[in-house]
């Protein structure tokens, strides 16, 4: 068995090692769990079943040889005040990782890992640069300047794998990048982790300014304040391209209502703030036009994020991995044990997810 699965699980879970020995109601003490981790004992199969079933996750799991180690993965400074929480995301984050390139290394996609593209300024040298990067990476893509319905399954058809998770109130999201090794060689694989608790808006944002960082990496070398600017600044012009917002409220406007701004909200699907920063970043309207609705939204309990906006999206969650193992499923690359397994589901959640997919 890998040990480093073993404390892998024990982590996403959350649990120290005290924690999973009262789980497995004392069958092992923690200190021989300790040396199941390290390598220095290996568990009967009974107790490797039962280490599995505390875990939620499969015997193969643990014995599993992928190796998969973490490059990066900076939440800042506020989750590293809990080193026990960015420990258990960390271990949550990998986890997923294993089971979606897993499933891609099964079904032979070209997605499995993040090819960034090379015609775009690494560090940008302004603001400027930046919305430019935005607009040359939608090019690349061939996305236009509509609105992005699914920015989720955008990015995971092009290589970023998403993540939602709980994380602390003041984060957002973040990069994490992971060496994982194959049998063809080790490839890096490209994540985002978002906070599962945010609003759909706040999490579309999250997505693009994360992008700014795989597509721009060299922002993050930067005075975090200069490269968080960056990354903002692609962020908004990712997701509200200059020439749409114009199209809709024209060149110059010396006064807006906020029904427009709920509605530019539902057609862009990001919040208000971000539209009037777009707004006055394109000279459409002055700060002094501005002024009052930032009074407004800090009143109405909306900057900070204590209350909804009008037009609340609802949080977002990822389909792709459970379309592609319906699709192995399908094509009998993998049994339903290991679906149930890859997806985290038990067998009755399976069988719902099958009758659904059929209705």
């Amino acid at each position: 068995m890998d040990g480093g699965r073993l404390k892998l699980a024990r982590e996403a879970a959350g649990l120290s090692l005290r924690d999973l020995e009262g789980a497995l109601s004392r069958v092992v003490t923690a200190q021989a769990i300790g040396k199941y981790e390290r390598g220095e004992m290996a568990p009967s199969q009974p107790v490797l079943i039962a280490l599995a079933q505390a875990l939620s996750v499969s015997p193969h799991y643990l014995l599993s040889e992928r190796r998969i180690a973490m490059e990066a993965l900076d939440f800042r400074k506020e989750l590293k005040a809990d080193a026990k929480a960015e420990r258990a995301t960390e271990a949550a984050v990998v986890d997923y990782i294993d089971r979606y390139v897993d499933l891609e290394e099964t079904l032979n996609l070209e997605s499995i890992q993040w090819t960034p593209p090379s015609s775009i300024e690494q560090v940008p040298a302004d603001l400027a640069d930046a919305e430019r990067a935005a607009e040359r990476l939608r090019s690349l893509w061939e996305l236009g300047t509509d609105p992005i319905p699914d920015m989720v399954e955008l990015l995971e058809e092009k290589g970023i794998k998403v993540f939602f998770h709980p994380l602390p109130a003041k984060v957002f999201g973040s990069q994490a990048i992971a060496r994982v090794r194959l049998e063809g060689g080790d490839i890096r694989v490209a994540s985002i982790v978002v906070n599962s608790a945010t609003t759909g808006e706040r999490q579309r944002f999250t997505l693009a300014h994360e992008l700014a960082h795989f597509v721009m990496p060299g922002i993050s070398d930067l005075e975090e304040k200069l490269g968080e600017s960056y990354a903002d600044r692609f962020g908004g012009a990712w997701l509200v391209p200059a020439t749409t917002l114009i199209e809709k409220v024209g060149q110059h406007r010396t006064h807006i209502t906020l029904a427009e701004l709920v509605d530019l909200k539902r057609y862009f699907q990001v919040s208000l703030q971000v539209i009037l920063i777009r707004l006055c970043q394109l000279g459409v309207i002055t700060k002094s036009v501005a002024g009052p609705f930032w009074g407004m939204f800090k009143a109405k309990g909306w900057k900070d994020g204590s209350r909804d906006e009008p037009e609340r999206l609802e949080p977002m969650k990822g389909h792709r991995l459970e379309r592609l193992c319906l699709r192995a499923l399908a094509e009998e690359a993998i049994s339903e044990s290991k679906a149930c397994e890859l997806l985290r589901i038990s067998r009755s959640q399976l069988e719902a997810l099958l009758d659904e997919s059929l209705a």
